[in-house]
């Protein structure tokens, strides 16, 4: 159901517009020493635009990695910068998709990206069992 979920998404939910627009943040943020860490969150976060049904974001912590140190400063200063932005966008989207039935699903998948715009540095997306 995941795959016919993320096709349908990709194609139709706006996982296309979604996994570009993260692709081309990360390339921006990766023209500058500064942004390398935010480019890599945002690649990552861009596959999970991309087909978001059947995985979600979990902290890296979970997953016994070790935390980089200033990751939580860098968070703060992403949200500052574009993370706020990008939440209101994929709200305001997710709460277009949900105005029709069949669009709600594809708005749940905006709520998620919206959630992870607030804490992008140190997540990593995992399948749902």
């Amino acid at each position: 159901m995941a795959l016919v979920g993320n096709v349908l998404w990709f194609v139709f939910g706006g996982g296309i517009f979604a996994w570009c627009l993260w692709m081309f943040g990360g390339v921006v943020l990766a023209m500058t020493v500064v942004g390398l860490p935010f480019a890599i969150a945002a690649f990552r976060i861009a596959g999970f635009a991309a087909f978001p049904f059947g995985r979600q974001l979990v902290d890296a912590q979970e997953l016994g990695e070790s935390r980089v140190m200033g990751t939580g400063i860098a968070n703060v200063l992403w949200v500052v910068l574009a993370g706020l932005w990008l939440a209101i966008a994929h709200a305001i989207a997710g709460v277009l998709c949900c105005l029709t039935v069949i669009g709600i699903p594809f708005g749940l998948a905006h709520f998620k990206l919206a959630r992870v715009c607030f804490a992008p540095l140190g997540k990593r997306a995992v399948a749902v069992s």
